[in-house]
C-alpha cells in the first residue's frame, strides 16, 4: 500500500514539533529543579548560621525582650519544618519575609531596587551588542585570509585583554580619569543620565569584547563557507553578502553567548553598584551581608536566581525559534 504524499510531507514537521516540545519541557523542568535547589539552600543558609541570627543582626547590647519579639515575628521560634512550610507558602504569594534591620517587607525593598539593577544590566548589554557586531564583523572581514594572520592575532589578543580586566577595576579607572581627572561624569550616585554612563560602561566593556570575539570567530568561519563562495561568484556587493548571507548564520551562536553575558552582567552589578553607590540589588546584598540581615540576603539570592534562570530559559526558547536543528539534536 502506498503512503499518501501528505503523510510523507507532514511527518518531518511533526518530528520537528515534537523535538521542540521535548526541548522546551526539558529546559522548563531543569529550571524548576534548579530554582528549588537554590530556594532550599537560601532557606537553610539562615538555619545553619552558628548562633542566633537575630542577636547577630541586632548586636550584643540589644535587650532580650527585643530579640525574642523579633525572633517570634520572623518565625524563628518555630520548628524547622514549620518555618520551611511558612517560607515556601509566603514565596508563592510574593512574601519574602521582613528585613531585620529596616523592619520592611523584603519583597517591597527589592521591588524598589530591581528596576535600577535591570536598567544597568540591560543598558550594558545593549552597548555590548551594538558595539560587538560591527567590531567583530569588521575585524573578521579585514583579517580574513593568510595574508592578514597577524591582524587576526592582534585583534584576538586585544579582545582577550579587555575580557580579562575585572569590571570593578575599570570602574575605578573610569572614576579616576573620566570623573576626577576630566570632570566629565559624576563619580557616584544615581538618578540622572550622566550618572548612569560610567556604571554602564564599566559593566559593558568586558562583555563587548567577549561578544566581539565570538562574532569575529564565527564570521571568519562563515566567510569561508561554500554558500558564500557561491554568492561571491554571482558578483554580489560585499555589504550585501555580509549582511544578508553571513550575519544570519552567526546569530544563534552569538545569542547563546549573549545569554551567558546577560547572566554575568546581572551578577556583575554587585561590584559596580557598590563602587558607584548605586541603590540597586547588587549594593543591597553587600549592605545586607554587612548588617547580617539574613531575610534580606535570602530575598536577594532568590531574586538573582530567578533572574539568572529566567534569562537562560528565554535564551533557550529563542534558540528554538532561531536554530531548531541544534535544539532538536539536544532533545
Amino acid at each position: 500500500m502506498t503512503t499518501p504524499p501528505s503523510v510523507l510531507t507532514s511527518a518531518p514537521l511533526l518530528e520537528k514539533a515534537a523535538g521542540r516540545s521535548i526541548f522546551v519541557l526539558h529546559r522548563l523542568a531543569r529550571a524548576a529543579v534548579s530554582f528549588v535547589i537554590v530556594f532550599v539552600a537560601a532557606f537553610l543558609m539562615v538555619q545553619l548560621v552558628p548562633g542566633d541570627p537575630v542577636r547577630a543582626a541586632l548586636g550584643p547590647t540589644a535587650p532580650v525582650a527585643t530579640v525574642a519579639a523579633l525572633r517570634a515575628q520572623l518565625g524563628l521560634d518555630q520548628p524547622l519544618v514549620d518555618r520551611f512550610t511558612a517560607y515556601a507558602g509566603g514565596l508563592l504569594h510574593g512574601d519574602l519575609g521582613m528585613s531585620i534591620t529596616s523592619q520592611r517587607p523584603v519583597a517591597e525593598m527589592l521591588a524598589e531596587r530591581l528596576p535600577t539593577t535591570l536598567t544597568i544590566a540591560v543598558a550594558a548589554l545593549l552597548v555590548a551588542v551594538v558595539g560587538a557586531f560591527p567590531l567583530g564583523v569588521a575585524t573578521a572581514v579585514s583579517a580574513r585570509g593568510a595574508r592578514h594572520r597577524g591582524l587576526d592575532l592582534a585583534v584576538s589578543g586585544l579582545l582577550g585583554v579587555l575580557i580579562a580586566i575585572p569590571n570593578f577595576l575599570l570602574a575605578v579607572l573610569f572614576i579616576a580619569t573620566l570623573s576626577i581627572g576630566l570632570g566629565a561624569f559624576p563619580p557616584a550616585g544615581w538618578g540622572t543620565p550622566s550618572q548612569a554612563v560610567l556604571p554602564v560602561l564599566a559593566l559593558a566593556i568586558g562583555p563587548l569584547a567577549y561578544l566581539a570575539r565570538i562574532v569575529h570567530i564565527e564570521m571568519l568561519r562563515v566567510l569561508d563557507a561554500p554558500y558564500l563562495t557561491t554568492a561571491r561568484s554571482k558578483r554580489l556587493p560585499g555589504r550585501l553578502i555580509h549582511l544578508r548571507h553571513a550575519l544570519p548564520n552567526i546569530v544563534a551562536a552569538t545569542l547563546t553567548a549573549g545569554g551567558v553575558v546577560l547572566v554575568g552582567l546581572v551578577a556583575g552589578t554587585v561590584l559596580i553598584e557598590t563602587v558607584f553607590t548605586v541603590p540597586g540589588i547588587g549594593s543591597t546584598i553587600v549592605s545586607s551581608i554587612t548588617a547580617r540581615d539574613y531575610p534580606l540576603i535570602q530575598g536577594v539570592v532568590i531574586v538573582y536566581a530567578l533572574l539568572v534562570l529566567g534569562t537562560n530559559l528565554l535564551i533557550d526558547l529563542a534558540l528554538v525559534i532561531l536554530d531548531p536543528r541544534s535544539t532538536i539534536a539536544e532533545a
